[in-house]
């Protein structure tokens, strides 16, 4: 059995593991989540399992993106937010709040993500490296950052601000099963795209020359890869809000475990970021605050040290990965 199957198994029997902690721990103690009596089925079935189901799919989308892009450009510190994806997602549902229809934030969470994944491939179809697909990406992201603020500037419904200041720190609080859905079938969607570039970033791994040498199609490849990301993280953000470091943090853990195949590397980032989302959520339902502390909040306070950990560790290696 190799090594990323291994780890794989293992992060799949944590992710159950987490599962059930999540359906069994909350502000109301449950001696069996399985009773049979109407009250615990409510909590059970209809709040506690969507959330937690809402949290794996949202964690598994960002910890799969995360592994597919870092694989692509090569960079161990990349993630959605490097190619523009993640602020589209969150520019098309600023507009939903913004301007009164915040019942389609979800979708139009999608649809800009979406959006911005036919722009980077249409003006990165033709590039020949990862440093093109970047500066498109950083581009995106800058103009996604300007068009959110005046997006704010001419909101004609500001009281609708403060739901989009919740949803901005991120959380799953409240989820159903509709969310459940709309989040699995974009990480279906997402993962398939992602798994048909599977043997191209296996390729890439030898470098842009080699990898065309061999055969693999690298235009494909990234259009793949960055379609495939953009389905996750448009559905991780229309489910959970704005949640960061999950996509660089996932496939950084498991890495020493896997190995370093970015091909390998793809399943077992997507539990790793299910599992980790999952956990954060049930510490911050059982901290004993006034106020349930954001799950953005503690993603990025879990993954904030974890990203600058790997950056110093990089830049003590000068930049190898």
């Amino acid at each position: 059995m190799s090594a990323s199957l291994r780890t794989t198994l293992a992060l799949a029997a944590l992710s159950l593991v987490a599962v059930f902690a999540a359906l069994w721990l909350g502000p109301v103690a449950l001696e069996n989540p399985f009773a049979n009596d109407e009250a615990t089925r409510t909590i059970v079935f209809d709040i506690r399992l969507p959330r937690a189901l809402s949290a794996w799919l949202a964690g598994a989308a960002l910890g799969l993106s995360g592994a597919a892009l870092q694989g692509l450009l090569r960079n161990p510190l990349a993630d959605s937010g490097v190619l523009g994806l993640s602020g589209f997602a969150a520019l098309g549902a600023v507009i939903a709040f913004a301007f009164g229809f915040a019942t389609f934030a979800p979708l139009m969470a999608v649809l800009f993500a979406l959006g911005a994944a036919i722009i980077v491939t249409t003006l990165g179809w033709a590039s020949r490296g990862p440093a093109s697909l970047v500066l498109i990406g950083v581009g995106l992201s800058s103009f996604a950052g300007g068009l959110i603020a005046l997006a704010l500037n001419l909101a004609p419904n500001p009281g609708a601000l403060s739901d989009l200041v919740n949803w901005t720190l991120g959380s799953v609080e409240g989820r159903s099963m509709q969310h459940v859905a709309l989040a699995a079938t974009l990480l279906a969607i997402g993962a398939a795209l992602i798994f048909a570039a599977a043997r191209g970033l296996q390729a890439l791994t030898l470098g842009e020359e080699s990898a065309a040498a061999v055969g693999a199609n690298l235009s494909s490849t990234r259009a793949l890869v960055v379609l495939g990301a953009a389905a996750c993280t448009g559905g991780a953000t229309a489910v959970a809000g704005i949640i960061g470091f999950v996509g660089i943090a996932a496939p950084h853990l498991v890495r020493a475990l896997a190995g370093h195949d970015p091909a390998r590397l793809l399943l077992p980032s997507a539990f790793a970021g299910g599992a980790l989302l999952v956990c954060a959520d049930i510490v911050v339902r059982l901290l004993p605050t006034d106020t349930e502390l954001k799950l953005g909040v503690a993603a990025a306070l879990i993954g904030g040290p974890v990203f600058a950990l790997i950056a110093a560790r990089l830049a003590s290696r000068g930049g190898d990965a």
